[in-house]
């Protein structure tokens, strides 16, 4: 009942996180001179920097939480999903813990382009980087995801 507890919270993170680094991604790589109605000029109203603390809090708080759930999937999931030979969504799932830790070392190196950006930087290091952690929460998103739908969880 606690992990199931815990493994909502840990969705919600999860989801708020997906929609802050997304936007401050679009936002990042968006030009400058955009016209203000489009696309891409509604994403450069809010300046990407205002992101960066709440990204680093949510991925901390999303690796925290899942590390915490970690433990009641090791021993009461993954047996079945091994049983079953569900073996590349187990793969993926290995995948989504490497690059959360890659993410994890990555972020005092984003925090600091975030910080204070000032105009004479370059943008494209921090762009970037936003980018890999991006692509780091969305795949671990999706991983989990699956993973959790495969048979739910605490079935």
């Amino acid at each position: 009942m606690m992990a199931t507890a815990l493994l909502i919270i840990h969705g919600l993170v999860a989801v708020a996180l997906l929609g802050a680094i997304t936007h401050q991604t679009l936002s990042a790589w968006a030009p400058v001179n955009t016209r203000p109605g489009s696309f891409f000029g509604r994403f450069r109203t809010v300046p990407p920097a205002a992101f960066a603390n709440a990204v680093v809090v949510l991925y901390l708080a999303a690796a925290v939480l899942g590390a915490i759930i970690y433990l009641d999937f090791r021993v009461d999931v993954r047996p079945t999903l091994e049983q079953a030979g569900h073996w590349k969504v187990l793969g993926f799932f290995d995948l989504k813990e490497h690059f959360v830790a890659i993410g994890a070392a990555l972020l005092p190196a984003y925090w600091v382009c975030w910080r204070r950006p000032r105009d004479d930087e370059p943008i494209r290091a921090r762009a970037i980087l936003t980018s890999i952690i991006a692509v780091i929460v969305w795949w671990g998103f999706l991983a989990g995801h699956i993973t959790n739908n495969i048979m739910g969880f605490g079935a």
